[in-house]
């Protein structure tokens, strides 16, 4: 499922324009990137949590070159399913 998939659904679902739906879902994904943003943890009970990992900085190599290259300290997003979610897949 994409995105205007998803607002498609929730159209059908709920009943609303695809506008209003366009815009609770653009509304959903920015707040949960800004939480995101800001270090904090996006939790959804019972379906999945999203999570920033930090990185120190450490030296790697170049594969071409085998030359070592200093890799900058970095966040990256992390999603964990839920046990529901997992359960529910498994079936």
């Amino acid at each position: 499922m994409n995105k205007l998939e998803l607002i498609s659904a929730l159209k059908t679902k709920a009943d609303i324009s695809k506008s209003e739906a366009a815009k609770v879902v653009q509304i959903f994904f920015d707040s949960m990137a800004d939480a995101m943003s800001d270090g904090e943890r996006v939790e959804i009970r019972g379906l999945c949590s999203f999570f920033v990992k930090e990185y120190k900085s450490y030296t790697g190599r170049n594969p071409k070159t085998g030359e070592k290259v200093t890799i900058k300290p970095k966040k990256l997003p992390f999603f964990k399913a839920g046990k529901e979610l997992k359960e529910r897949v498994d079936q």
